[in-house]
């Protein structure tokens, strides 16, 4: 399911990353990666903020849905 999905609270698995090379590459140096652990920590209209690897990052609604995760 894309992260784009995922309510504030829950979180998943990393399982897949789509887009051109350079979001990819982009998302990678954030921390997002496949079997990374992620969580939902907000929600707004405008994004999600997002736990990775002991960081919080914010991501647009377009990004997110890039990221497929495994709940």
């Amino acid at each position: 399911m894309p992260l784009a999905l995922l309510g504030v609270g829950e979180s998943g698995t990393i399982t897949d990353i789509r887009g051109k090379e350079d979001v990819i590459h982009h998302l990678h140096n954030l921390g997002f990666a496949a079997g990374t652990d992620v969580e939902v920590v907000g929600n707004t209209d405008a994004g999600m903020i997002i736990a990775v690897k002991g960081s919080r990052v914010a991501l647009n609604r377009g990004m997110a849905s890039k990221i497929t995760v495994n709940r």
